[in-house]
């Protein structure tokens, strides 16, 4: 269970205005993190502490006494009803935009000031420190030995996902959830995101596409540096200067030669890369494309939507190769998924399978506005070329090897047009974490039909499709950023009684 926050009374100042609001937090974390590095680093010198070393998350709160009335097609900027709501706050210099943004949707619903202030939940020695302080290789054994007694130490018993599953049970008395995540939730996310994408947080952007081969990757990376070149086409030109950086792993960063000319490239990229590595199509607000290559696997899928969750994105979506079901289709056929057979597992505990994840039309209408732009086709031509139907995730990637005829009469009674291993694990997810979600996948084979996916067929269908389908989920994030924030976020995403913050 999320613990609950208290607060240091005597530092509570009040709020109208968002922006003052949010340079108070600003203030508050700089000097909480900035106070426990230096004296981190006396600790790394040798020097002797009699107590222990804290210091603690800032606070937001706001305090509402009448039933709210809001625009009742908003999603998310509003409390459930009269209450004090309240939550912890960190890297307010990664979140400055999102943390204003929530701060004003706030005092625009309700009319109501906004509480700034010190908690008492204590901040990590490790969370101090954006980068990883690496303390092992940094202290002797006997000063990494007594750390604990005098630094606070990451702690479980804050940082679970009772609030975003809807099993967090409030204390009698005590402030009801403000936002999804604490402070510690976050931060854990953040280092775990810089592990396994060998890239910063500070990096991704707010349109995530995932994917389960490498080959979308390679064609990402060529698309991102081109954008990087200036262009004698006036109209090209301008469709590369909305994006100012493209980041590769190991925070390699090439910067817009055409918004910066002759600024050199920084960092380096990584030797070896990591499990799920990122790459960043920036732009300047932070609404670029991010591409992440999952692997294979539910797993996978689950453990970087856990972390990206955090970051708050706009959208997510799924593009990867998956088995068709069905005789009528042909490889290199689209499936726009409008519903999920969850056999995936990794889930189950978090969202049970009964309950349903739904296509949401935002997200549905857009992709299919990209694949016919992309394709040249539309109406009737188009469904030549893509089905919408259910998929269904396993999370066995050998299931043929079994009597599979079990399997078959499943998917079969489901209606299920296609089989993968990770769509239904990352829209589950994005429902989980109301983050809007959506999965388009390629047919790369037909199992049940003799069409194997085997080295030779595998490779001219590669060749042959791959630049596509990622030209389509590129348009597909930049018609939903177009549409606007408030059609993105869904209804349907949120709960009965429900965090405020996005």
């Amino acid at each position: 269970m999320n613990a609950p926050v208290s607060l240091q009374a005597d530092k509570v100042v009040t709020f109208t205005d968002a922006d003052a609001a949010f340079t108070h937090v600003l203030a508050l974390y700089n000097d909480a993190v900035g106070h426990l590095r230096a004296r981190f680093q006396d600790y790394a010198r040798g020097e002797s502490f009699t107590g222990r070393v804290r210091r603690f998350y800032p606070f937001v709160q706001v305090t509402v006494d009448h039933e709210p009335r809001v625009d009742s097609r908003l999603a998310y900027g509003f409390v459930s009803g009269p209450g004090t709501y309240r939550t912890t706050l960190t890297r307010p210099d990664l979140y400055a935009h999102y943390y204003r943004h929530q701060f004003q949707q706030l005092l625009r619903n309700h009319t109501t000031s906004i509480e700034v202030g010190v908690s008492d939940m204590p901040i990590p020695i490790q969370f101090a420190f954006p980068e990883g302080m690496h303390v092992e290789g940094d202290l002797p054994p006997e000063h990494l030995r007594k750390l604990r007694e005098v630094f606070d130490l990451p702690d479980l018993a804050v940082m679970d996902d009772s609030i975003v599953n809807g099993t967090y049970e409030c204390p009698p008395g005590s402030p009801e959830p403000l936002a999804l995540f604490t402070g510690p939730r976050v931060d854990y996310s953040l280092h775990r995101l810089k592990h396994y994408s060998a890239t910063a947080p500070d990096h991704f952007q707010n349109y995530v596409l995932f994917t389960n081969y490498q080959f979308y990757i390679d064609e990402f990376v060529r698309r991102g540096l081109e954008t990087m070149q200036p262009s004698d086409d006036p109209e090209v030109q301008a469709y590369r200067s909305q994006y100012v950086a493209f980041v590769e792993p190991g925070d390699h960063v090439t910067f817009n030669q055409a918004l910066e000319p002759g600024r050199a490239n920084e960092g380096e990229r990584v030797k070896r890369l990591p499990q799920m590595p990122a790459y960043h199509l920036k732009r300047a607000d932070g609404n670029g494309i991010t591409i992440v290559n999952i692997g294979v696997g539910p797993s996978n899928a689950k453990t970087i939507t856990d972390h990206i969750a955090v970051l708050r994105p706009h959208v997510w979506l799924m593009l990867g190769h998956c088995a068709g079901l069905r005789e009528t289709q042909r490889l290199g056929d689209y499936v726009l998924a409008h519903g999920y057979v969850r056999e995936d597992k990794v889930l189950d505990a978090d969202l049970p399978t009964w309950i349903p994840v739904p296509p949401l039309a935002e997200v549905q209408v857009a992709l299919e506005k990209a694949v016919g732009h992309v394709t040249g086709l539309e109406g009737w031509e188009l469904k030549s070329l893509m089905r919408t139907g259910t998929v269904a995730t396993i999370d066995n990637r050998n299931w043929e090897l079994r009597d599979y005829r079990e399997p078959v009469q499943r998917f079969s009674q489901s209606r299920a047009i296609a089989l993968d291993m990770e769509s239904a694990t990352i829209a589950a997810n994005g429902f989980r974490f109301r983050v809007p979600y959506g999965t388009l996948l390629c047919v790369s084979d037909k199992p049940l039909h003799g069409e194997l996916k085997l080295p030779g067929m595998a490779n001219h269908f590669y060749r042959a499709r791959v630049d596509q389908h990622l030209a389509i989920g590129m348009l597909a994030m930049e018609l939903m950023r177009e549409n606007g924030l408030e059609r993105l976020h869904s209804r349907k995403l949120r709960s009965f009684v429900e965090a405020a913050f996005q």
